[in-house]
């Protein structure tokens, strides 16, 4: 998946946690729908930047790996517990959960198992990913991960928007604190 999609599959996936945990319909709120979304990415941006300096060989590995994930998930949990910010534990277990199961899919639904290595690495090989999937054709169009892709991102950016775009004024807030 591109990493500006995984960003809004965790916006989608935390804000579908807000509306339905008490049947309120509730938006979520800036700060930790802004944690939701930066977790969403955080693998990425662990990995990509590995991998391009040539410490791994391919771009989903660390970040990507449950040996990693199932740890810090559960440390992030503890601390947000321990300190009375279990929403944005909740934020952030809901957006970088969003990520890795995301991943998945795409390699199940082409039959590309054997890239789901990154999800054990390094017990496990990680071949490099081949890139954008064929899932078929619909009415003599071929379909690509790429347009599914394109539907979740607009998707996610719809209801960002539709729901106030919570997390700019946090934005905002942090921007003005160190211009001065």
């Amino acid at each position: 998946m591109q990493p500006v999609v995984h960003l809004s599959v965790g916006y989608l996936c935390y804000a579908a946690v807000v509306r339905w945990r008490d049947g309120s319909g509730e938006i979520p709120a800036g700060e930790p729908a802004l944690v939701a979304i930066v977790a969403a990415g955080l693998a990425d941006l662990i990995d990509k930047p590995l991998a391009a300096s040539g410490v791994v060989d391919v771009g989903r590995t660390v970040g990507h790996s449950l040996l990693f994930v199932v740890p810090l998930l559960a440390l992030v949990w503890f601390v947000s517990r321990r300190t009375n910010r279990e929403e944005l534990g909740l934020a952030f277990v809901t957006g970088y959960s969003s990520h890795i199961a995301t991943d998945v899919p795409w390699h199940v639904l082409s039959g590309d198992f054997h890239e789901l290595g990154f999800l054990l690495w390094p017990l496990t090989d990680m071949p490099p990913y081949t890139g954008v999937k064929y899932l078929g054709t619909v009415g003599g169009v071929e379909v690509t991960t790429l347009w599914l892709e394109a539907i979740i991102l607009v998707a996610g950016v719809t209801l960002w928007w539709h729901d106030g775009r919570p997390g700019v004024g946090v934005c905002r807030r942090l921007a003005r604190r160190y211009r001065h």
